[in-house]
């Protein structure tokens, strides 16, 4: 069986990237523990080790499961003490009508991909997801694939559309009804963005981060800043004071908060006020996609702008009109 791995260095460090070949139900446990350690929802459990195994594509199903492994010694120990991020996903259909008789109708459905606390901002959920490209391109012969993410979450989103050039299909409005964890909150909706890559597709940014022009007229929320007493001394946080859906240009600027997974943390207060303020992000961002989708507009690129690019900004630009 051809060994399907890579040795990547990231930030001084080296992590092997390593498809699971192994038929030791007990290999798959890891996978588990490290969703729940992400996540924290012990509730929206993976399957068995057992039924993981025979999920597997080199075995009888479909699914896709890739560790990082950091280095220890020369070696890349496969357990959990030593896996640093995973994904995981399966082959499903594009139309469920048309069914299986053409591999046309396949495409992949990426459920999940984390990196543990300790390794992350250093670019390797990146390079987790292109060796997943690499795999689904060379051995799965698939190059479209699925996936959500929360559209508050910039990091994820400049990820996922800046980097890998995924593209937008729709807004879920509460795609996860009660689902909870450290990534989550229980009153507030759990919007997410649908959206498709094109793995056969060139990605060219232009590098326009640096000098994005994202005066008043162009952002369709207007924000302000909200000092909290936070146990450390006071935090400044992003606060929605305004939405304009209404606004007309070229291209249109939707803000988010710089770093939503916080804002979570910071706000699970008492206090009805400032428990609020990620609950009033979610309903001016869903008014402002929803709004601009209906009028025409589409994402074209996720950006980061002013000072230390400490703010965070979709680019909705709008879709060409097709020809009579």
């Amino acid at each position: 069986m051809r060994v399907m791995e890579k040795v990547v260095t990231v930030k001084g460090k080296r992590f092997l990237l390593r498809v699971e070949s192994s038929a030791d139900d007990g290999d798959y446990q890891k996978y588990e523990d490290l969703r729940n350690e992400i996540w924290g929802f012990s509730e929206d459990h993976m399957a068995g080790p057992r039924n993981l195994s025979c999920e597997n594509f080199l075995h009888y199903g479909t699914s896709l499961f890739i560790g990082a492994f950091v280095e220890d010694g020369g070696r890349f120990p496969p357990d959990l003490a030593h896996m640093a991020g995973f994904s995981y996903g399966f082959v499903g259909l594009r139309d469920k009508e048309a069914g299986f008789g053409s591999a046309a109708n396949f495409r992949f459905y990426s459920q999940y991909a984390g990196v543990r606390k300790c390794h992350r901002s250093m670019g390797l959920g990146i390079l987790i997801k292109e060796y997943q490209k690499e795999i689904l391109l060379d051995v799965y012969h698939l190059d479209q694939v699925l996936c959500t993410f929360d559209p508050l979450t910039g990091i994820n989103a400049h990820r996922n559309i800046h980097q890998l050039g995924m593209k937008v299909e729709d807004y879920l409005e509460a795609a996860y009804g009660e689902f909870g964890g450290d990534l989550n909150r229980e009153d507030v909706p759990k919007d997410r963005l649908l959206m498709s890559w094109d793995l056969k597709s060139e990605v060219r940014r232009p590098d326009r981060e640096a000098s994005v022009s994202s005066g008043p007229e162009r952002r369709v929320i207007r924000v302000g800043t909200r000092t909290l007493a936070g146990p450390g001394g006071p935090i400044g946080l992003e606060a929605v004071q305004d939405v304009k859906p209404d606004l007309d240009a070229d291209g249109l600027l939707i803000q988010v908060p710089r770093d939503f997974y916080r804002m979570l943390r910071e706000t699970d207060v008492d206090d009805p006020d400032i428990r609020r303020i990620p609950f009033d992000w979610r309903m001016a961002t869903r008014q402002a996609f929803q709004a601009l989708f209906r009028r025409g507009y589409a994402v074209a690129d996720f950006l980061r702008a002013g000072k230390d690019r400490a703010e965070s900004f979709y680019l909705l630009k709008r879709r060409p009109r097709k020809e009579e």
